[in-house]
């Protein structure tokens, strides 16, 4: 169509073949389209035809101005593109006005192009006319590379780039969870430079790639079995397939045949509604991003405003009216391959091809925005305020400025402007292929995508998804099922981080999340529970007084108490009695008070430990355990001072009378009063939470505070009892009846053992069971005393009153000891 301005329009409405199965070249010199005619492309060449007759009839663009357009098919081919782009540039070429015949006719070159439908012509095309400066809006070649300003200067687009869809179907996929994919693309730049800005969202996302496969359709048939088996041999359950149309219906004629794989089919926009797709159930469930569907008033009536006379004065229009009703045209040049001649009963208006189908209109819009902005650009440069001048003399570059300047609303109703890139604003609409009621697959909208929003809230579903096989119940896609809480992640050697194996957290460690990878250790004073993905507080542990240990500890103590005051109570009632005085009764009763708070003291250690109590206990432990050696320390000394004195001339006992006994009693004890003074002053015993003995719980114990101080005392009671023990076995041959060296001997012998013994258990006892030796040490020591020292005393005085007398001890001295 002739005008004021020619703008030029490119288009894949065929694909040229060869003789190879499945293969597709060019026949040099001369290329000529071939093979099957794409109705959906033609629709989009005719939505062109449709947007310049809508503007040369508009009185507000481009009043008194007619727009021209020459439209060329690129049969998807990059020879037939750069010999097109050429055409364009220099103004002389064929102009198909839909005819495949070549009339020369002069002509400038266009101010802009339209097209073309994919990336591998397109980029050959920008780079071509970008040397000229001739604009170029493509409507489908979505190629991210196309965004680069320094290679491709005039490239512009109405449809959003892969980078964004890429983008978008990574979130999708990690949106529902999927982790584990097979990739397949077509072996072109958009396959290709779409899949990798995929590959590179998806790793971002944390997602794994089983396998990533490419296919050209002019590769050999062998190269399609090999891709087809390896997705039929994937362990993955869902496959993103950025490919072409005709790549992707090599295949799924491929995969269909037995064994059909079954997949969740994710596709970009460039098959994923294609309709003739729909017949493979296989693919039922299958989702991906599309350009939202729009409506363009007026063009479904433009499309089906064709005869056949219309059809006949066009070649391609003509291919289009034959193999849409199988019949040949009347008048028409050349051969046909139909036999039967159309008889004029055809009725466009009841063919169910991608021509007539208006109800999916998402890229003829971008054709219809395409060729309203370069309707705009020029109306910028040869229009002002009053009119516009058809004369005006322009060069291309400045249809370029204004194409980066446009921004205008269409008549149904979107928003057309470009960024620096020459990019729209990407906003997707996602499809899903689901059954309707007469069992046949149809594409319905389920969820959208904006890039403009917020990062997180780009993605967002409207509808309920159908999955793989029409099933509502969603499908998992991962190499290995999630760790649960309590386990961690590690990855099998050579393979995706999305394959790994689920190990348990180590002791004392935690993970309340799925896919941790690594376990969180829990603060000192907490523990996991059984399943270790929550952290407890650890159990405390001492020797409670409701514990079965300290029960039993208790009374052991407080009967040995009682058995001392009883003991204290038998000598005092029988204080005139000669075996209470012949054995020193003073010291005897200081003894027994000493031996009562022996009993007493070991009540400090049960209990939850306290500042006060653990300064008292040690403390209280080595005074009376000092006191009540010292009495039997001045017992022994009066034992034997007593058979000195009975020789003749010797006058010892007045240099150890009880003076003597009570101030040797009150040096031994100041003594340890001194240490334990000194000790409490310098470093102190204090509450200490043992959090190293056990993992699992806390010994709440007194800590020493100075070792030095602890072993000082008991070496101090050591050392007196060895000097005990020492002076008793010295007189242990004495004359029995005045002699309880025997007696104190065996009981030094029980102390020192018990308290030799006590030291290594002390040192190897875990948590209360230290507090437990300590406890056992003191009632074993002390039971050992008041037994071997007043067992005796106390059997005689209760059972034997009659060896109770002054005659019977005196009777039993020998001679030589008189």
């Amino acid at each position: 169509m002739n005008g004021d301005f020619i703008i030029g329009g490119i288009f894949t409405i065929h694909y040229y073949t060869s003789s190879g199965e499945h293969t597709y070249t060019t026949q040099p010199p001369q290329p000529q389209c071939t093979g099957s005619m794409d109705f959906r492309e033609l629709r989009f060449a005719r939505a062109m035809e449709f947007t310049i007759h809508e503007i040369n009839n508009r009185t507000d663009l481009l009043p008194g101005i007619t727009l021209g357009y020459q439209i060329h098919d690129s049969c998807s081919a990059v020879q037939m593109a750069i010999k097109v782009a050429f055409q364009f540039a220099n103004g002389v070429g064929p102009i198909f006005n839909y005819t495949n015949s070549c009339s020369k006719s002069a002509a400038a070159a266009v101010p802009a192009i339209v097209g073309d439908s994919t990336s591998t012509p397109s980029i050959s095309m920008a780079r071509m006319l970008g040397l000229f400066g001739i604009p170029q809006v493509s409507h489908y070649a979505t190629c991210a590379c196309l965004s680069d300003k320094n290679q491709f200067p005039a490239f512009f687009r109405t449809v959003p780039s892969d980078h964004h869809q890429a983008a978008a179907l990574a979130r999708m996929v990690k949106y529902f969870g999927w982790t584990w994919i097979g990739a397949v693309r077509s072996d072109s730049d958009y396959g290709n430079n779409g899949m990798a800005a995929f590959l590179k969202a998806a790793q971002e996302e944390g997602i794994c790639v089983e396998y990533s496969e490419a296919y050209y359709r002019t590769q050999p048939h062998s190269k399609l079995e090999r891709v087809a088996d390896v997705i039929r041999r994937s362990t993955a359950r869902v496959i993103v397939a950025f490919a072409s149309i005709g790549d992707m219906r090599f295949l799924l004629e491929e995969l269909a045949k037995p064994p059909s794989p079954r997949l969740q089919w994710i596709g970009s926009e460039a098959w994923i509604t294609q309709s003739e797709f729909l017949r493979y159930n296989m693919c039922a469930g299958a989702i991906g991003f599309v350009v939202p569907r729009s409506v363009i008033p007026g063009l479904r009536e433009f499309l089906l405003d064709l005869s056949s006379t219309q059809a006949l004065k066009s070649p391609l229009l003509t291919e289009f009216w034959e193999s849409s009703f199988s019949c040949s045209l009347k008048g028409r040049t050349g051969s046909s391959e139909f036999l039967r001649e159309c008889d004029g009963s055809e009725d466009i208006r009841a063919l169910q091809n991608p021509y007539t189908d208006t109800s999916q209109l998402r890229i003829t819009n971008m054709v219809y925005k395409a060729t309203y902005a370069i309707a705009h650009a020029i109306h910028g440069v040869i229009c002002n305020e009053t009119k516009c001048d058809k004369n005006m003399k322009f060069a291309q570059w400045q249809i370029h400025d204004q194409l980066t300047r446009v921004n205008f609303t269409t008549k149904n109703g979107y928003q057309v402007n470009f960024d620096s890139n020459g990019d729209p604003a990407a906003v997707y609409e996602l499809v899903n292929w689901q059954f309707k009621k007469d069992a046949t697959l149809d594409f319905v909208p389920v969820g959208y995508y904006d890039s403009s929003k917020p990062r997180g809230q780009e993605f967002r579903m409207s509808s309920v998804i159908c999955w793989m096989g029409g099933q509502t119940e969603m499908i998992v896609s991962v190499c290995s099922e999630s760790c649960s809480t309590g386990t961690r992640k590690a990855v099998q050697k050579g393979r995706p981080v999305c394959c790994f194996d689920c190990i348990p957290c180590a002791e004392g460690e935690i993970s309340n999340m799925t896919e941790f990878l690594d376990c969180v250790q829990c603060p000192p004073e907490f523990w996991p529970n059984t399943r270790q993905d929550s952290c407890l507080p650890k159990p405390v542990e001492f020797l409670s007084w409701d514990d079965t240990l300290g029960i039993a500890l208790t009374v052991f103590s407080v009967a040995g108490t009682f058995v001392a005051v009883c003991v204290a109570s038998i000598f005092y009632k029988h204080r005139a009695s000669p075996i209470v005085r012949a054995n020193n009764s003073e010291l005897s009763f200081l003894l027994l008070f000493s031996l009562t708070l022996c009993f007493l003291c070991s009540l400090t250690f049960i209990g939850r430990p306290s500042e006060w109590s653990c300064m008292l206990r040690h403390t209280a432990f080595g005074i009376t355990f000092v006191l009540c050696i010292s009495c039997v320390l001045g017992k022994t000394i009066v034992v034997l001072m007593a058979f000195r004195a009975t020789l003749p001339g010797s006058n010892i006992m007045k240099w150890f009378g009880p003076p003597q006994q009570r101030l040797s009693v009150l040096a031994f004890t100041l003594i340890q009063v001194l240490i334990c003074v000194l000790w409490l002053k310098l470093a102190p015993p204090f509450p200490f939470k043992n959090l190293k003995h056990y993992k699992e719980r806390i010994i709440l114990e007194c800590s020493l505070g100075s070792a030095v101080g602890f072993w000082a005392v008991l070496g101090y009671i050591g050392l007196l009892a060895i000097l005990c023990f020492v002076l008793a076995f010295l007189a242990r041959k004495l004359p029995d009846n005045f002699n309880e060296a025997k007696f104190i001997t065996f009981s030094m012998l029980i102390f020192c053992a018990v308290w030799i013994t006590f030291i290594p258990a002390y040192v190897s006892s875990p948590g209360k069971f230290t507090v437990a030796v300590e406890i056992f040490a003191i009632l074993a020591s002390s039971f050992g005393l008041i037994i071997c020292i007043f067992a005796p005393k106390c059997f005689i005085i209760i059972f034997r009153p009659e060896q109770n007398t002054k005659k019977h001890l005196i009777g039993k001295v020998p001679s030589k000891a008189l």
